[in-house]
């Protein structure tokens, strides 16, 4: 029988010790996350392709998802990691800006899976980043892989983002869609955004800081990815979040704490609503108390479940 110290220690073992070398074609690899799984892949030994929309140089297939176009004699791989997308969290939330979040997502995701479906030899997985802003504003409510989809715009455009999969499920190919939480590392994301007025005293709770935030570390997230890759027992919606998600107000004394900082400076709802408008309600004080299910029934070990734990990780790895 296998003790859980020693599944844990399969569990987390090097990825190289389990899957043969194999090349992993990733898109939005300049991104926070794409960086991470790059570096992560190469010390697993893996050759790694990416899918950039410049001119393409060694390791490099061009593309372009606004205009439909892709180099398909060169998307070739046993895998694929799905990243990119335009920022939701860069400048307000205008007509124009929205329909740059949905087409970036919607559009690529379609282009891509359906130009993997098409190959002689399809790729066995693909793994396509999607995120928790599906369930819409949950209120108390625990969200797993079995909830509805909720009715805000974020979760339209999740909804839409991960059926533009479809052609890839339709040849055949194992598809993952990754609901991601809010990531934590201070190179990049929201964290490191928050650093700053936390450091200078000026942190504090958004709104009445009861709305719940799902959270994952980043070296926690490269590890979901490189495992739902790796296990075929994973397929469909994955919430990519720590175990524990906690009120805004737990995070934002947890932050405090772990920066010796005091958190005295309230952002109300409204002045949150005034600052970025249309995105404060979906980004800031809705509420998401999502819990990764299908990652804890398979056996997933996070290297850090709880939120201090990760905070000090995530900020320490930048000194």
């Amino acid at each position: 029988m296998i003790s859980k110290n020693q599944e844990a220690k399969r569990i987390d073992q090097p990825m190289q010790d389990r899957m043969d070398a194999r090349t992993v074609l990733v898109s939005g690899a300049s991104g926070l996350v794409g960086q991470a799984l790059l570096h992560r892949l190469a010390g697993y030994g893996q050759v790694t392709s990416r899918l950039v929309r410049s001119a393409a140089s060694e390791g490099e297939v061009r593309w372009d998802p606004r205009a439909g176009t892709i180099d398909e004699s060169a998307i070739a791989a046993k895998a694929v990691v799905h990243l990119a997308g335009e920022s939701i969290a860069d400048g307000r939330w205008s007509k124009k800006k929205m329909e740059a979040i949905r087409e970036s997502r919607v559009r690529g995701t379609k282009l891509l899976s359906e130009s993997l479906a098409r190959l002689v030899n399809p790729p066995s997985v693909l793994v396509a980043a999607s995120a928790i802003g599906f369930y819409g504003d949950g209120g108390d409510g625990v969200l797993t892989e079995q909830s509805p989809a909720g009715s805000s715009f974020l979760a339209e455009v999740c909804e839409e983002w991960e059926s533009a999969t479809a052609a890839a499920e339709e040849a055949g190919i194992r598809v993952v869609q990754l609901r991601i939480g809010v990531v934590l590392a201070s190179a990049g994301g929201a964290l490191q955004k928050m650093l700053l007025p936390f450091r200078l005293g000026l942190g504090g709770r958004i709104g009445d800081g009861k709305q719940y935030m799902s959270w994952i570390l980043l070296e926690d997230l490269v590890s979901v990815i490189c495992k739902v890759m790796d296990d075929s027992q994973f397929a469909g919606p994955v919430n990519a979040t720590a175990p524990h998600p906690v009120t805004n107000r737990e995070f934002t004394r947890t932050l405090g704490k772990v920066l010796s900082r005091p958190t005295l400076a309230p952002m109300p709802a409204f002045a949150a609503r005034v600052a970025f408008g249309r995105m404060a309600d979906e980004l800031l004080l809705a509420s998401l108390r999502v819990t990764p299910k299908e990652l804890l029934d398979k056996g997933f070990s996070f290297q850090e479940p709880g939120l201090e734990g990760a905070l000090r990780a995530a900020i320490g790895s930048a000194r």
